[in-house]
């Protein structure tokens, strides 16, 4: 396999300078077609296995201003060695062999009819990639809402990268906005050593197969596998908006201010410019981010439209603005009760 060292690449990079006998190329393109993140999304190869260990900054070394005749004190940044593991991502797909046969067993109507089943593992790692926790799902991996769970006013703790989108108390009824930029030294996702991606398909052939009730038939079963996971090497460059009022989202006036808060999340980002930055939010927030601000659209102002892969994309300052249904509306489904924590100044 093609080794592409520390460079990270998006999935449709990494079909076309690994996938030579273009197996896995149309699973891909069906993936991107339903999953917004993975239009952004970079990857690296991990460096153990099917583990990932990296040396995460978390402190700056100091400068100082030196006079004539006088040194200057030794300093070090601080750092902390982490391991970010891959979860392995399944589905079996069976299609009848009937209806196989119509179509002259073309893959690539096979793998059309498999669509549902890539749907499903689509849904599956959004989910996971915000709300994964190996604590209490140890087949998975780490996402991010684990990792900016708590708030804080510490500039040097990842809970100051928590904004307060304005929730009250006990709120069920809330979600999230997050910002990512995507780099090899900011945040990536990984997969394991010696595959294309960590995605395989399988074309397991003619089974024999059972309905609903019992009743057997002949089918063809493919199998889909994707390991995968995600690595926050700077949590700097992650900013989650949390605690947004679901319900009250129904006007400028009485709602949370999408935009100020999308604002204030830019600010908290120490430089734009240090990798692919994207933003994504649920698709009831963002049809209201196009309400709230429908005006700018066609004014210049903060929202427009850019060209992103030969399509328009909303965008927000120039970063795209990318739906994510997986990211949850109810604090049940993984949304922190932010209100009365303590938050850093915007």
């Amino acid at each position: 396999m093609a080794t592409l060292g520390t460079t990270t690449v998006t999935l449709l990079d990494l079909k076309r300078r690994l996938d030579k006998d273009d197996k896995v190329a149309g699973l891909i393109e069906l993936m991107e077609s339903t999953n917004e993140i993975l239009e952004d999304m970079l990857w690296l190869e991990c460096n153990q296995g099917t583990g990932h260990k990296t040396t995460v900054r978390t402190g700056l070394p100091t400068a100082t201003w030196r006079l004539l005749n006088y040194g200057v004190p030794k300093s070090k940044s601080t750092t902390a060695q982490i391991m970010d593991t891959c979860g392995m991502l399944e589905a079996y797909a069976e299609v009848d062999k009937s209806l196989v046969d119509i179509n002259n067993n073309a893959p690539a109507w096979r793998l059309s009819e498999d669509l549902a089943f890539i749907e499903a593992m689509n849904q599956q790692f959004a989910a996971t990639l915000f709300y994964g926790n190996t604590a209490t799902d140890p087949e998975k991996f780490v996402g991010f809402s684990p990792r900016y769970l708590t708030p804080s006013a510490t500039t040097t703790d990842s809970g100051y990268n928590i904004i307060n989108g304005g929730v009250a108390t006990g709120q069920t009824d809330a979600t999230s906005i997050f910002l990512v930029v995507w780099g090899a030294n900011t945040v990536h996702g990984i997969y394991p050593q010696g595959t294309k991606a960590g995605l395989e398909v399988s074309d397991l052939g003619e089974q024999t197969l059972t309905d609903v009730d019992g009743g057997m038939y002949q089918g063809y079963r493919s199998h889909y596998k994707w390991d995968c996971g995600l690595t926050v090497r700077d949590w700097r460059y992650v900013v989650r908006i949390a605690g947004i009022d679901v319900a009250n989202l129904c006007a400028k006036s009485s709602a949370a201010d999408l935009c100020d808060l999308m604002i204030k999340a830019i600010g908290r980002v120490p430089n734009m410019h240090m990798g692919k930055a994207a933003f994504y939010m649920n698709g009831a927030v963002k049809t209201m981010l196009e309400i709230q601000e429908r005006d700018d659209v066609s004014s210049g102002g903060g929202l427009n439209y850019c060209n992103v892969s030969g399509h328009p994309v909303l965008s927000f300052r120039g970063i795209p603005v990318r739906r994510c249904d997986g990211i949850s509306l109810t604090t049940t489904g993984g949304e922190p009760d932010v209100n009365g924590e303590t938050f850093g100044t915007p």
